[in-house]
């Protein structure tokens, strides 16, 4: 890792890492499309489609 802003603020400084392999899931991008928001609602219909939903 390396130090990228306010050095002088020691652990509470800006770090910058180098990850690889980590597989993450965003859950609110760069646009503000939060995971949270639309993820249950397409599960609900996948879920609907396939008919795992009682009647």
């Amino acid at each position: 890792s390396k130090v990228v802003g306010f050095e002088d603020l020691g652990m509470e400084a800006i770090y910058e890492f180098t990850v690889e392999d980590m597989p993450v899931t965003v859950a609110v991008d760069s646009e503000g499309e939060n995971v949270h928001k639309s993820a249950p609602l397409v599960w609900k219909k996948k879920i609907a489609d396939e008919g795992l939903l009682p009647a």
